[in-house]
Parts: C-alpha cells; sequence; structure tokens
C-alpha cells in the first residue's frame, strides 16, 4: 500500500515512515515478511490513540487523504473522545468558525465525548449544544466564555456527569450559575475559577461566589480561585464545607490570610495568595522563532509553498482554516511600558 507524504510535514515520524520488514507467522509457523505493513488491518482504536498526539489541523486535513482507513478513523469518535481545541479556539476569534469546529467534532465524537476544552464560546446556544450531547461528558473547560446564570442554571442538569469544571474568566455568570453547576454535578471534585484582574475591575466582592461553592460542591478536592475578590471569612466557609479539599489556589486573593489558613487546616495544600512566577516568561518561549521544537504548532504557517503542500479535506473543514494563514493587517500592541521583569508574566499584576 502506497502512501505519499509532503516534504517539511509537521507528521510525526512513525507515521511518515511505512515500516517495510513487517512480519506475521506463517501456517507452518515460520515468520513471513511482507514488504509493507498493512496499516488498514490496525485497529481503529490503536489508530485513534496515535492520531492522537498530531495537531488539529494535521487531523482535519492531512491525515484524512493518506488512506480510507485513516479518514474512517478520524471522521469516527475514536480520536474524538476528548476534544481540546482551547489553543485553536485562542487563535480564531470569528464565532462562527469557532461554532462550525464545536459542531463537526461533537458529531464525529458521535456524543461520545469525555472532555471537551474550548476557549471564548460565543454565545448559549452553543454552550446548549455540548450540554445536549455530554452524557459522557466528565471535564468540560470553558474558559473566558460569554455564557449566562440564566442559560446555566437551564441546561446544568444535563451535565451531570461532569466531575471537573473549568469556568475562568467567564464574566457573564456569577454564584447563580456556579451553584447550578454545584447541585447538579454531583460528583464535581475540580472547579477552576481563576480571574483576570480585568475580570472583576469595578466589583466589590465576591462572597456570594464564595459561598454557592461551599454549599453545593461539598466533594471538591482541587479548587482554583485566583484574583477573586474575597476575604478569609468567605474560604474558611469554603474549607470548612468542603471536608475533602486537598488543594487550594488563591493566587492574587490578597484579602485572604494563608497563614491563619493553614494553621486551621494543615492538611490543607494552599497556592498563594502571593504570586511568585506570573509564568516565567513560557509564553513567550512557546513562541520564539528560534524554537527547536520540530513539532512546534506554528511551524506549518511559515512554510515554503514549494516544500509544503496543504492537503484539502471535506469542505466542512477546509473552511475552518480559510483565514489562518493570511497575516496582512494583522496589529500588535504592547501595553505596560514594555517587557521589563515587571510584565514578564503576560500582564499579571506582581503581588502588592
Amino acid at each position: 500500500m502506497q502512501r505519499k507524504f509532503y516534504q517539511k510535514s509537521n507528521l510525526p515520524l512513525f507515521l511518515k515512515q511505512v515500516d517495510r520488514t513487517a512480519c506475521t507467522v506463517g501456517p507452518g509457523g515460520m515468520e513471513e515478511c511482507s514488504e509493507y505493513r498493512c496499516w488498514e488491518e490496525l485497529l481503529p482504536d490503536a489508530l485513534g490513540l496515535i492520531f492522537r498526539n498530531l495537531s488539529l489541523q494535521e487531523m482535519l486535513t492531512v491525515v484524512p487523504r493518506v488512506c480510507k482507513s485513516w479518514s474512517r478513523v478520524v471522521s469516527g469518535p475514536y480520536c474524538w473522545q476528548e476534544i481540546d481545541i482551547q489553543e485553536w479556539s485562542q487563535q480564531h476569534s470569528k464565532p462562527d468558525q469557532l461554532t462550525r469546529m464545536v459542531h463537526t467534532l461533537i458529531a464525529r465524537s458521535g456524543g461520545s465525548f469525555r472532555r471537551i476544552s474550548v476557549s471564548g464560546l460565543p454565545n448559549d446556544s452553543l454552550f446548549t449544544f455540548i450540554a445536549d450531547h455530554a452524557r459522557s461528558l466528565k471535564t468540560l473547560e470553558l474558559p473566558r466564555s460569554g455564557i449566562s446564570d440564566c442559560i446555566v442554571e437551564d441546561v446544568a442538569r444535563r451535565l451531570s456527569t461532569v466531575t471537573f469544571l473549568d469556568v475562568s474568566s467567564c464574566t457573564k455568570i456569577g454564584a447563580r450559575a456556579l451553584e447550578a453547576f454545584g447541585k447538579n454535578c454531583k460528583s464535581l471534585v475540580g472547579l477552576r475559577r481563576v480571574m483576570h484582574p480585568i475580570d472583576v475591575a469595578g466589583k466589590i466582592c465576591q462572597h456570594d461566589e464564595a459561598r454557592a461553592i461551599a454549599c453545593s460542591m461539598p466533594k471538591l478536592r482541587h479548587l482554583e480561585i485566583g484574583y477573586m475578590l474575597i476575604a478569609t471569612k468567605a474560604v474558611l466557609e469554603i474549607a470548612s464545607q468542603c471536608h475533602e479539599l486537598k488543594f487550594l489556589d488563591l493566587r492574587g486573593c490578597w484579602g485572604v490570610d494563608s497563614k491563619f489558613l493553614q494553621e486551621k487546616y494543615p492538611g490543607l495544600k494552599l497556592l498563594g495568595p502571593c504570586v511568585d512566577d506570573c509564568y516565567e516568561n513560557s509564553f513567550w518561549e512557546e513562541c520564539s522563532d528560534d524554537s527547536d521544537d520540530d513539532d512546534s504548532i506554528y511551524s506549518w504557517e511559515y512554510m515554503d509553498d514549494d516544500d509544503y503542500y496543504a492537503i484539502g479535506s471535506d469542505e466542512e473543514d477546509e473552511g475552518i482554516w480559510d483565514d489562518g494563514q493570511a497575516v496582512e493587517g494583522l496589529e500588535v500592541r504592547f501595553y505596560g511600558g514594555g517587557f521589563g521583569e515587571g510584565h514578564a508574566g503576560f500582564d499579571w499584576p506582581a503581588s502588592p
């Protein structure tokens, strides 16, 4: 079986090279070697595990053109038990593109996805669509999304299987939504509700959110509430009612007395409220042009036309990438007076 790969593809080596010495056991007990490995005979589940190591673009546009068996695998549920498009969604701000991508991948999963991670859901209808197909969902990560309290209260009952929830920087929800999540997600053991200082600008406090967490999420073991406007009393309420809590991230919660909290709950691992690292420049290192990582997610954007041929796929997949290559009119703005040490943390403020 011949397969054609293109120069400088981002596919890992195990997909670029076809093993020409595949051996099987013949009728006489002797090993018989064939010229090519029969990849189409590999179980779809195994191929799905392999393909998950590829980038999203490769799975949607390159793999389907390799052969029919691979196309069937990436078109079915084998590759989409975990739908992680958070990085892609941060780079594509058009709501229609994001909506099409979510619809496409959930349809391919057959409603059997166990995790979905997407940033910036543009509206309540897309959140409703996810909830309608969430019968197997365990991990729901929707940071910076535009979901509202009302829609969470309406559809939270369909998310009863969720065990980990990320609603960081979702500025349109508050205590009502958190309470709805807690009451309906009975097995919730992890919550990430990290805010950016800009998200809470103008607010007086978020004690009502802390109270909702304390009263409705008794099985929590992992809680991240960085930069929420809360005081020691609110955190004590959470710790006193969430008896299984093992880890608590309070970075940026300047009103919390961590020393007092640690004395009262010595078995609780605390992080913060002081901010020590601010990502340690990791964001800029990942974007560096000097990176030696051949599998960098950015590398495909800088290939010459002669070296790389963008393989097409189904029309619904190709349309998602329509504007992914254009850099004309790109505007870059830097705030805060440059890139000194005080701004190395991707605009997170230092401890006061």
